[in-house]
């Protein structure tokens, strides 16, 4: 496609083969930054490519902001987790604004993330960071003991989080002293929450002038395992009441452009909990799941409210009318296999079968034996529905927990 020299000059960090297409078929200008395995791949599909390894950030971090500075590069936007704070770095030299550095050490910090978003009048449950095993016992005892437990009563779960890893990498739910034992040294140290019971859910917002542009809510079916958007009906409901939220958190947090991927509870009292917030991609492909429901490229979307010469007019006729203009419900369930030693892959006949089963990406198990998953772990491939009913998409990527993938 041909690139418009008046828009912006865009760097995307980290390997995504659907953000470069994406890239591609847009009218800005790009490169895209990341390590020199890529090189090989980049070269030989004509893409615009600078090496860069993402280690932590040193003195030769200005390095790679300074060389895409003299490329004429006006924006740097992060695709995973792992580069959030490195975006927020080059930023700050690109445009000329040290605050951009420090906001990504925000939305990077678990801890730091949770305290900011309690100073902007946000609620947030119960949290402490955690140095080691005896910290995580004290304040399963303390968080119990302030719900008026008594000798007998089942604890109440708490959740360990890693501080800067992306959503469930790391998570671990525990309820017992005993629990604590099996977490190994070196993922200290951790953050610790209190259980918040309520619907969970995530919303995906693109930010233009400080100023909601799109906002999407995507529905937990189970968390970990399956999505879809746009949300249920009963959960689009809550639309003004989380537009609020997302604006308390934008100003909380200066935000001012840029895609932000934030979790909410909802109590069964209505009231709202923040759970985090990122500033990249969600996971599950929702941007794909996106796409499907509303013909909009959300790689595309990221790439036009970062861009600092994108126009008002331009943002406003890009997005469709949230949940109006959606064109069917679009679902992912992960899958993980059930049984501890597996030897293929097969699909059950009532998936496939299912007039909502769309297609699949799973392959053929790589080794008998099924790692045993410690904490929320990685799933092994995602399987895509579509259909009309939000209802019907519920109860389907519900059912498929009970299924087996792998034989």
């Amino acid at each position: 496609m041909n690139k418009d020299t008046n828009k912006g000059y865009i760097a995307l960090l980290g390997w995504s083969l659907n953000a470069i297409e994406a890239a591609e078929n847009f009218d800005r200008r790009y490169v895209v930054v990341a390590p020199d395995w890529a090189e090989e791949y980049c070269t030989k599909h004509d893409i615009p490519y600078v090496s860069w390894h993402f280690e932590r950030l040193n003195d030769s971090s200005l390095d790679i902001a300074e060389k895409l500075q003299g490329m004429g590069v006006d924006v740097a936007i992060p695709l995973f987790e792992e580069t959030v704070e490195w975006a927020g770095a080059i930023n700050s030299v690109l445009m000329d604004n040290p605050r951009l550095y420090g906001q990504s050490l925000l939305l990077r910090d678990k801890a730091l993330m949770k305290r900011r978003a309690q100073l902007g009048g946000i609620r947030v449950g119960i949290f402490e960071e955690a140095h080691d095993k005896g910290d995580v016992i004290r304040f399963l005892k303390r968080v119990n003991q302030t719900l008026l437990k008594l000798d007998g009563d089942p604890n109440d779960p708490i959740h360990l989080k890693a501080f800067d890893k992306a959503g469930c990498l790391g998570h671990r739910v525990i309820r017992t002293p005993d629990e604590v034992d099996t977490i190994p040294d070196e993922e200290f140290p951790v953050l610790m929450e209190s259980h918040l019971d309520g619907w969970e859910f995530a919303v995906e917002a693109w930010i233009h002038n400080g100023k909601i542009a799109f906002l999407n809510i995507s529905e937990y079916v189970t968390l970990g395992y399956s999505v879809f958007v746009p949300a249920s009906p009963e959960l689009e409901s809550y639309r003004p009441q989380i537009t609020a939220q997302i604006e308390k958190l934008i100003k909380a947090f200066d935000i001012d452009f840029g895609l932000i991927h934030p979790e909410y509870f909802v109590t069964s009292d209505g009231e709202m909990y923040f759970g985090e917030v990122a500033y990249r991609p969600p996971g599950f492909k929702v941007f794909e799941l996106l796409e499907r429901v509303y013909g909009f490229n959300a790689y595309q979307a990221s790439m036009l409210v970062f861009d600092p010469k994108t126009t008002p007019d331009e943002v406003k006729a890009f997005f469709p009318r949230e949940v109006e203009d959606a064109k069917c419900y679009a679902g992912c369930f992960g899958v993980y296999p059930r049984r501890r030693v597996v030897s293929r892959l097969e699909i059950p006949e009532e998936v496939e079968d299912d007039p909502y089963f769309e297609s699949h990406e799973l392959t053929p198990p790589m080794e008998e034996t099924v790692t045993k998953r410690t904490a929320f772990g990685t799933h092994w491939g995602l399987i895509y529905f579509k259909g009309d009913e939000a209802a019907r998409m519920k109860e389907l990527l519900k059912n498929m927990e009970e299924l087996d993938f792998y034989v």
